[in-house]
C-alpha cells in the first residue's frame, strides 16, 4: 500500500487524483495541502505542509508555482519522493529540481499522460527520418483558465525536438512584429486558448508540397491523474535521482 500526501488537495486536478485513487486497491490519500478547504475531502486537509506531522511515502504535487519552493524544501529535509506535476514553473525552480534530484527521488515530467509521451518519441523519430528539410510548427489549445502560455507540454515537445536536431533550433512564439521570411533554424510554438479545452498538441513538419502531422488530444483531466498516481506508485521505494515518464514505461 503506497500512502500519498496529495499537495494542492482541493484544485481541479486535486480532487480528480483523488477520485482515481479512491477506485484503487494499491494505494491510499492520507492526507491533502491546500490553503482552500470546505471539508469536502475523505482524508485531512492542511493549510501548508508544515502543518503535515505524520509520514507518507510519496507525494503527488498538482499545486501552484507560488507554494512550489515549500514543497521542495520539505521533500529535502525529509527525503521524501515526489511526482511533481505542477506546471509554470520557472527556469530556477526547474533547475532546483535536478538539484534536489541528487539527494532525493523526485518525478518530474511536463504532461503525465502517456500518449504525450509517445507523441513526444514520434515527434524525435520524425526529425531523425525528415532532417532539416521540413519547417516544425507547435500549437497547443487549452481552456480559458490556464495561465502559462505556451504549454509545459509544448516546450517538453519542443526541446524533445530540439534534442533529435543537435539543438540547432530556436523557439519563436510570436510573428507578427517582425516582416521577414521564415528562417529554416525557427521551431514556431503557438497557444490558443477558450473555452473548456483539456489539452490538445499539434506538430506540424511543413515540407515541399506535403505536410505530416503528429497530434495529441486530452478527453478529460482524468488522463494525467492516472499517470500521476501510476507515477507516485512507481517512486515508492526508488533511490535519489530525476525520473520521468521513460523510466515508468
Amino acid at each position: 500500500m503506497t500512502n500519498i500526501l496529495l499537495f494542492g488537495a482541493m484544485g481541479k486536478m486535486g480532487r480528480v487524483v483523488s477520485q482515481c485513487v479512491a477506485q484503487r486497491d494499491d494505494c491510499q490519500i492520507i492526507a491533502g495541502i491546500d490553503k482552500f478547504s470546505d471539508g469536502s475531502a475523505d482524508f485531512p486537509v492542511y493549510p501548508t505542509i508544515t502543518d503535515f506531522k505524520d509520514t507518507c511515502d510519496v507525494i503527488i504535487d498538482f499545486s501552484h508555482p507560488s507554494v512550489f519552493d515549500e514543497l521542495l524544501r520539505y521533500c529535502i529535509q525529509n527525503k521524501v519522493p515526489a511526482v511533481i506535476c505542477t506546471t509554470g514553473l520557472s527556469a530556477e525552480q526547474i533547475a532546483a529540481i535536478h538539484t534536489a534530484a541528487e539527494t532525493v527521488p523526485l518525478f518530474y515530467s511536463a504532461n503525465m499522460s502517456l500518449g504525450i509521451n509517445l507523441l513526444r518519441a514520434l515527434a524525435q523519430k520524425a526529425v531523425e527520418v525528415l532532417g532539416g528539410q521540413y519547417d516544425i510548427e507547435i500549437i497547443e489549445k487549452h481552456h480559458n483558465q490556464k495561465v502559462d502560455a505556451p504549454s509545459g507540454t509544448a516546450l517538453m515537445l519542443a526541446d524533445a525536438i530540439n534534442t533529435a536536431a543537435g539543438g540547432q533550433y530556436e523557439y519563436v512564439y510570436d510573428r507578427h512584429s517582425v516582416r521577414k521570411k521564415r528562417d529554416k533554424r525557427e521551431l514556431g510554438l503557438h497557444a490558443v486558448r477558450g473555452g473548456t479545452i483539456v489539452g490538445e498538441h499539434e506538430i506540424l513538419f511543413a515540407g515541399r508540397d506535403e505536410v505530416i502531422t503528429l497530434s495529441h488530444s486530452a478527453a478529460s483531466k482524468e488522463v494525467f491523474a492516472v499517470g500521476a498516481v501510476q507515477a507516485a506508485r512507481f517512486m515508492q521505494g526508488k533511490g535519489p535521482g530525476l525520473y520521468d515518464m521513460a523510466d515508468m514505461i
